[in-house]
């Protein structure tokens, strides 16, 4: 995975619903088996559905630090960033994933880190789910894109395609998403960084001119 992921932070972004905090976690649970220290930053605070932080007690068993606000506001949208994130900036010997909020409007989190992101080694990763309405076509993807970009002041280095139906994905769904990171990275120079897929689909996938990131599904929904 370091192929994907060589910088030392990495900010993870898109529309909301396109599974950010899904990969965030399992990026995070395969950056811990090859780097000493691995600091997970939830700053989902705007409408967050699945949130990291409810996964604590699973990375930090696997050696992962998690970075979140106040255990007595977990369950609301504080608009607040705790201060721990400033270890992550300031402290070079820290791999750093930062889950922020989806579409530009949860990217405002990170505005006022600009300066010192720029002094460290990052990258901006777009996340795009073909089956969000929102982000399904090139023209529109892209705008949420450029819109991410303008708010935090950063530019976007790379596109993970994330294209799932929950527990109805299929390599044909993944293969559509592919198609679409295909039509953004052609139309904004962006490059394609992997492809997001269940274990079980990885073997069906292997034809895809990026890596696949195989993943197991953390995130439940409630009820489940």
């Amino acid at each position: 995975m370091t192929a994907v992921c060589p910088h030392r932070i990495s900010i993870i972004t898109g529309h909301y619903g396109t599974g950010k905090t899904e990969f965030a976690v399992n990026l995070a649970l395969s950056m811990v088996q090859v780097r000493s220290r691995v600091m997970l930053a939830d700053l989902d605070i705007v409408n967050p559905y699945f949130r990291s932080r409810e996964k604590r007690a699973l990375l930090e068993a696997a050696g992962v630090s998690l970075i979140t606000s106040s255990p007595a506001c977990s369950d609301a949208d504080v608009p607040s960033l705790p201060a721990e994130l400033l270890t992550i900036l300031q402290n070079r010997d820290i791999t750093g994933i930062l889950d922020i909020g989806g579409d530009p409007v949860g990217a405002r989190v990170l505005a006022r880190f600009r300066p010192k992101l720029l002094e460290e080694d990052h990258q901006l990763i777009y996340v795009l789910n073909a089956n969000r309405p929102e982000v399904r076509a090139e023209e529109s993807a892209i705008r949420c894109l450029r819109g991410i970009e303008s708010t935090t002041g950063l530019t976007c280095t790379g596109i993970v395609n994330n294209t799932h139906l929950c527990g109805e994905t299929t390599p044909a769904e993944i293969r559509k998403g592919a198609a679409l990171a295909a039509e953004v990275s052609r139309a904004t120079g962006i490059p394609v960084l992997c492809h997001v897929a269940e274990e079980r689909f990885a073997a069906a996938l292997a034809d895809l001119p990026e890596p696949v990131f195989p993943i197991t599904i953390r995130m439940k929904k409630p009820w489940e």
